[in-house]
């Protein structure tokens, strides 16, 4: 297993791979997807020196993007016309499926050589299928998940969890580089998604904690502020209660991460434990309690807005 801990940014501008040298004078980085997520992402590429080709499904959601340099792309098979790396962060499996193998897809119409890189939290067997379907055609396909939220992206310190061939992993690492600081080869295709799966338990979980820690300690008429600051450095401590407990306190529910996406990935987690044989108790409580959210009209909110099941 390769781990990367990065404090500094490596300068790196080339990686030689057997004849396939990347550079930035020579790559084009397509980006698929310009949501909460996505938008920050691909700023950075811009920002890092790279030259970016956007396409989303509302123009809109790009503009910002535009005005900074990158090229718009009316459909992903312009995209795979233009750019010989292509990153995709959207919503759904079915929406994954249909930018890769569908017929304006990635690898339909793609080309040799091109590197592929899923940051969408899929399902591992799609994972795989993608992989497959891409190596028939002499491409390069990476499924590399990403966790740390909107604050993450923005600041360019995701967690990135990388599946697939390992000598792919090392070619397009510095582009990766532009996006994360603690980067993870994992494994064999699927691998990502399937690290992603344990990430999104852990984090379920924890979710509860917080939430219900928090309405405790106002229900017990404690300042929430001054509890935080007792609890976050402690054993307590977590990303969730650092980074989404003071948005809870202060009524901002405004999404680093929709609840809606949420549930699709707990979905994930839940039905790949279910093929292992494994119970996932805590994994089933979350997952009940955010689809009670979402049939209140809360799947647009962020997940922290979990703290509205006590709070109200």
């Amino acid at each position: 297993m390769l781990i990367f801990e990065l404090s500094d940014k490596m300068e790196t501008n080339t990686y030689e791979r057997g004849f396939i040298m990347l550079t930035k004078d020579n790559t084009v980085v397509g980006f698929i997807g310009t949501g909460v997520m996505g938008k920050s992402m691909a700023t950075n590429l811009l920002n890092a020196g790279y030259p970016v080709v956007v396409y989303s499904r509302t123009k809109e959601k790009a503009e910002s993007l535009l005005e900074k340099g990158a090229n718009w792309a009316e459909s992903p098979k312009a995209v795979a016309e233009e750019a010989n790396v292509i990153i995709t962060i959207v919503g759904y499996p079915t929406d994954v499926r249909e930018v890769y193998l569908g017929e304006n897809g990635l690898i339909t119409n793609g080309t040799e050589n091109t590197y592929l890189i899923d940051m969408t939290t899929s399902t591992p067997s799609l994972a795989e299928e993608i992989y497959e379907a891409a190596k028939g055609k002499g491409m390069h396909a990476l499924d590399a998940p990403v966790s740390g939220g909107d604050v993450g992206a923005r600041e360019a310190k995701l967690s990135i969890m990388v599946g697939g061939d390992e000598k792919d992993f090392e070619a397009v690492l510095p582009i990766l580089q532009t996006l994360g600081t603690n980067i993870v080869y994992q494994g064999k295709s699927g691998a990502g998604q399937h690290t992603k799966m344990v990430n999104q338990i852990v984090i379920a979980s924890g979710m509860i904690g917080v939430s219900e820690a928090l309405a405790y300690a106002v229900k017990s008429g404690l300042n929430p502020e001054n509890v935080l600051q007792s609890i976050s450095s402690g054993a307590a401590g977590s990303w969730s209660l650092s980074n989404l407990a003071p948005r809870m306190i202060q009524g901002n529910f405004e999404p680093g991460f929709y609840i809606k996406h949420f549930i699709k990935d707990m979905t994930i987690a839940f039905e790949e434990a279910e093929k292992m044989g494994m119970e996932a108790p805590g994994l089933s409580l979350a997952l009940s309690l955010y689809k009670q959210l979402a049939e209140q009209g809360e799947e647009n909110s962020g997940t922290q807005a979990l703290y509205k099941y006590w709070k109200e």
